[in-house]
């Protein structure tokens, strides 16, 4: 029988040890010092206007009654920002922005004003959903860059009167119909929310602990009163706290005084009273209070279609904490209260 040679013999061995390596590397890569793959970060989403944790959603605009008989109102809990804004005979009326949240019903609704046009400019093209217009303002309203879904072409299921309510202060709106009807079915296009100006940060330097702060128009006023548990502005509406129907205290983390020129407009109501138009583009000062202080702020806005950017004295951002923001257009200085005592807010100066 024929041998095999030493040089077959040596080749086989050397195969062999490659064999067993190879096996070796395997059960290494497959023991414990391997490892596990990562898993992928969770991201939370965040609405842009609140900065809390939400859906940027379709941006729905209503305007809503701020008179004595109006209250209390209806959803504004929900809301993602609210205005408040000048109105004929000094009477103030709310302009409240949905994105994330749409609570069963809202208001009561009421008529659009000229100030609202470029207010809703600065979210781009939103739903409106209002109660009407003054005559000669209706038409100017629906050529703006808005989807008029207001109750003057809505139907009853959608628009209904508050029987435990006497008119014109019981039109409610169900939003999410609302929303549904003109999206879902007609394919309305309604702009998904997104940031407006501000910007969310930690508290800026330069601010005055207060107590509380007061905005007055010619026949309302509004107090935002610090609380240190709840870390929000609580609200005090003509003297009375501000609760709204469903029992809940209406407040916020932010409350933003905007100092505006507030001049007759070419618009009147059946009384001939002038509808004022508070001027929300240019530039100008104003109060942000946050975390239990007053900071004097600059506003600016270029255009109906840019954002309104809010800075501090050197030009630095103005953070707002995440939450709820409300929004008081006004000329009037506010009054803050300081350590128990009262005393005019001294005017922002560059």
């Amino acid at each position: 029988m024929k041998q095999a040679s030493p040089k077959s013999h040596h080749s086989k061995k050397i195969a062999g040890m490659g064999l067993a390596l190879g096996m070796t590397l395997v059960l290494v890569g497959c023991g414990t010092g391997a490892k596990a793959p990562s898993k992928p970060a969770v991201v939370i989403p965040t609405n842009a206007l609140t900065g809390l944790p939400g859906i940027n959603g379709p941006v729905l605009f209503v305007k809503v009654d701020d008179t004595q008989p109006a209250h209390p109102q209806i959803g504004l809990d929900s809301a993602d920002v609210i205005y408040i804004e000048q109105v004929e005979g000094g009477l103030t009326r709310l302009a409240a922005v949905f994105s994330n949240k749409l609570p069963a019903e809202i208001g009561p609704v009421r008529s659009a004003r000229i100030s609202d046009i470029d207010l809703m400019a600065n979210y781009g093209h939103v739903g409106m959903a209002y109660s009407g217009a003054q005559t000669l303002f209706l038409p100017v309203l629906r050529a703006a860059n808005i989807e008029d879904i207001g109750a003057d072409t809505e139907p009853a299921s959608i628009f209904s009167r508050d029987p435990a309510r006497q008119s014109p202060t019981n039109l409610l709106v169900n939003p999410s119909a609302l929303l549904h009807k003109s999206i879902n079915v007609e394919h309305r296009t309604i702009v998904i929310a997104k940031s407006v100006g501000w910007k969310f940060g930690p508290l800026p330097a330069g601010g005055v602990a207060i107590k509380s702060a007061e905005v007055k128009w010619p026949a309302g006023k509004y107090k935002a009163v610090w609380s240190t548990s709840q870390k929000r502005w609580n609200l005090v509406y003509d003297g009375t706290p501000d609760i709204a129907a469903d029992g809940k205290r209406l407040g916020s983390p932010t409350f933003l005084i905007q100092e505006v020129s507030i001049t007759p407009s070419i618009y009147h109501d059946h009384n001939g009273s002038y509808t004022p138009f508070s001027n929300t583009i240019g530039s100008g000062t104003g109060y942000l209070l946050r975390d239990g202080e007053e900071i004097p702020v600059y506003w600016n806005r270029v255009s109906a279609l840019e954002p309104t950017t809010w800075t501090l004295k050197d030009g630095s951002p103005a953070y707002f904490p995440p939450g709820q923001v409300w929004i008081a257009l006004t000329d009037q200085v506010p009054t803050f209260v300081f350590a128990g005592l009262s005393t005019p807010a001294p005017t922002a100066t560059k």
